[in-house]
């Protein structure tokens, strides 16, 4: 199909306005629960890293601040979940 639109475009009479812009209109998909509900437990486990994260480095006296493991993480979460939800937009 886009090489006959291609092929009309080439034949059209010269001083005819040239194409600006092409707009593909889909229906949204349907949400998924399956996947939203791997999303929810992917959260549970990042709340579970978190704590584990935060007691390890208390208990265990580390040289570093525990948000040097959990800020990445968190914002990793953050882009797939948005990723996810905002691709229905």
């Amino acid at each position: 199909m886009a090489f006959a639109n291609l092929l009309n475009s080439a034949a059209r009479p010269p001083g005819s306005p040239p194409i600006t812009s092409v707009a593909v209109h889909r229906a949204p998909e349907p949400r998924n629960p399956r996947v939203e509900r791997f999303i929810l437990n992917c959260w549970g486990l990042i709340a579970l890293k978190h704590v584990l994260v935060i007691w390890a480095v208390a208990h265990y006296h580390m040289p570093f601040h525990q948000l040097l493991v959990n800020a990445p993480t968190w914002l990793f979460g953050v882009i797939a979940t948005g990723a996810y939800f905002g691709r229905r937009a």
